[in-house]
């Protein structure tokens, strides 16, 4: 049977970055415990991080497909657009909530970094005011460096923040919504089995009244 019988679903633009799962079922892509509609179900965590860890690997421009190869005969019409829709709704979802770390960690930076500078403002207040107490005296310019060494550390935070911390958290959320927009196709297989078997796995049945597809 050639590939335009066992296969469905998005095209696969050409140059693209093809992520390759197999599952038996496709309930199997999904969070079983997750108690949401189909649509904004989570994925499988091991699912999730076998996508994720795939396109990290692919160069930063490149464009990303999903083919998903199933273990069982075609089921209804639409359930590569339900799966497409799913997946598309989790990895925006998963998008949005990164950039808002970003946006809370950029906060964060602000507030520490106002906080270090009046920290340090104030140790080097501090050290001045001991200097000309205790000018001459050993212990005097121990404490003094004591004083500003916690100054500047104060400032660790904020410097952390600013130059380390936030790029990576939005580089996932920019690999995120690349995702996010990722055709998915499902291939076929299962020769032999039951034509039905469909019917057993979630979420086609939830999502439909449990009519044969047509065709």
């Amino acid at each position: 049977m050639d590939e335009k019988n066992t296969s469905a679903g998005d095209p696969m633009p050409p140059g693209c970055v093809l992520i390759e799962v197999r599952v038996a079922e496709l309930k199997q892509l999904f969070n079983a415990i997750d108690p949401s509609p189909f649509r904004e179900r989570d994925l499988d965590p091991a699912a999730e991080e076998f996508v994720v860890e795939w396109a990290k690997e692919a160069p930063r421009d490149a464009q990303f497909a999903l083919l998903v190869h199933l273990d069982r005969p075609a089921g209804t019409a639409d359930e590569p657009a339900v799966l497409r829709d799913a997946i598309r709704e989790f990895f925006t979802h998963r998008a949005d909530v990164t950039f808002r770390r970003v946006r809370q960690l950029m906060r964060v930076g602000r507030t520490s970094l106002v906080i270090g500078l009046v920290f340090l403002t104030a140790a080097f207040g501090a050290s001045d005011l001991l200097a000309s107490a205790m000018e001459g005296s050993r212990f005097a310019n121990l404490l003094r460096e004591g004083v500003l060494i916690g100054g500047w550390v104060a400032m660790w935070r904020p410097l952390e923040i600013f130059l380390y911390d936030w790029w990576p958290i939005r580089a996932e959320g920019r690999l995120y919504r690349r995702l996010a927009v990722m055709p998915v196709r499902i291939a076929y297989g299962g020769d032999g089995l039951d034509p039905a078997a469909w019917r057993h796995d979630w979420p086609t049945v939830a999502a439909h009244s449990g009519s044969a597809p047509s065709g």
